[in-house]
């Protein structure tokens, strides 16, 4: 195991700047998942620290050593891509044994290693099948296990998951945080999939543009976002998030939508009177309560078994309530809403940063 350190790591294409000065510290035996829409730079970072793009400026280390100049071979690294990539005339045992045939270690070692690995990953009874004979899942599991053999100092994971239907992706997101609860090894993870990462990371880092927009705990990000495009990103169903203006008159201070409609504003709120905000509020936040302050005109009713969301307009904002379990309702109906005071996010709508206090 080891520590990963990366210091102002700058990419360039030619003249243009992809990586702006990227920092991040990983801890020995840390799993850290870097995520963020397409274009953002998580796989140009990753493919960095393997070694398989060229670092423009800064430093990448792994266990206190500068790797910048060494090939991806000589950083104790092992990498697991979207693509499974195996062999299909080498059988499971071969596949997975392969990269240490190419070492020249002996036949020994390679079994003992491929062993080891069949057991950590329940392979044992297919190590003597070939690609074709085995699931999407089976594959993936075929190159962790590739990857495994090596003993790396660091696991990379570049998206892959992707290729897998979406109930195989829940059960293979479930035995990859437990491969990385047995062996312990220091993990960067790349996902597109905001819900691998909250179900998966020790650490999120999500990225914007080629810059690190906020790193964090799972729920300290679900709670604490400090910008809007943090808040809009981490949460399924997506926080709603109304345009309006702080108005202090008539005692406590309240929030005035575009559409005229007023909220509560938490005791934490750092706007001013007049100052333009955004409110944001997450779906499951918002309690339907026959003296709520908002009325929503229900548009939508999707029930989804243990949870029912609800799509409506308040005034011109459209906004989505999750309410747990079933509840009558049917598209024509008002509810009232009242949202949860702790719950509520405010931030600037000039700079999109958050406005509460102790942030």
């Amino acid at each position: 195991m080891a520590t990963l350190q990366i210091d102002k790591a700058v990419k360039t294409y030619g003249t243009q700047e992809v990586l702006h000065g990227i920092s991040l510290d990983v801890a020995d035996g840390e799993f850290v998942v870097l995520v963020g829409p397409s274009g953002c730079g998580k796989s140009t970072l990753l493919r960095m620290i393997a070694g398989l793009e060229d670092i423009s400026g800064g430093e990448i280390s792994i266990a206190g050593r500068v790797v910048n100049e060494l090939e991806p071979k000589e950083r104790k690294i092992a990498m697991v891509f979207q693509s499974y990539a195996l062999y299909p005339h080498m059988t499971v045992a071969q596949n997975m044994g392969f990269s240490l045939k190419l070492e020249k270690a002996s036949t020994d070692r390679i079994k003992q290693e491929v062993q080891r690995a069949a057991q950590v990953l329940q392979l044992e009874a297919l190590l003597d099948r070939y690609p074709r004979q085995l699931s999407g899942g089976q594959r993936q599991r075929v190159a962790m296990g590739r990857a495994i053999v090596r003993n790396p100092d660091i696991f990379l994971f570049d998206e892959p998951l992707s290729n897998l239907d979406a109930k195989l992706r829940v059960t293979m997101r479930a035995e990859v945080k437990a491969l990385h609860q047995r062996l312990g090894t220091t993990t960067v993870y790349v996902t597109h999939d905001q819900m691998e990462a909250m179900t998966m990371a020790d650490t999120i880092v999500v990225m914007r543009d080629g810059r690190i927009e906020q790193a964090g705990k799972p729920l300290d990000l679900y709670n604490a976002p400090q910008s809007l495009f943090i808040a809009g990103f981490i949460g399924s169903p997506a926080m709603n998030l109304i345009s309006g203006q702080c108005r202090h008159a008539g005692g406590s201070p309240r929030f005035m939508a575009a559409n005229g409609a007023t909220w509560p504003l938490p005791v934490d709120s750092l706007a001013q009177d007049g100052q333009s905000i955004v409110y944001g509020i997450r779906p499951e936040h918002l309690d339907i309560a026959e003296d709520g302050d908002i009325a929503l005109n229900v548009t939508v009713v999707e029930p989804t078994g243990a949870e029912t969301l609800i799509h409506g307009r308040a005034g011109a904002d459209e906004l989505i309530v999750n309410i747990r379990g079933h509840l009558d309702i049917a598209p024509g109906q008002t509810l009232r809403l009242a949202p949860q005071m702790d719950r509520i996010h405010i931030f600037d709508q000039q700079t999109a940063r958050r406005l509460q206090a102790g942030d």
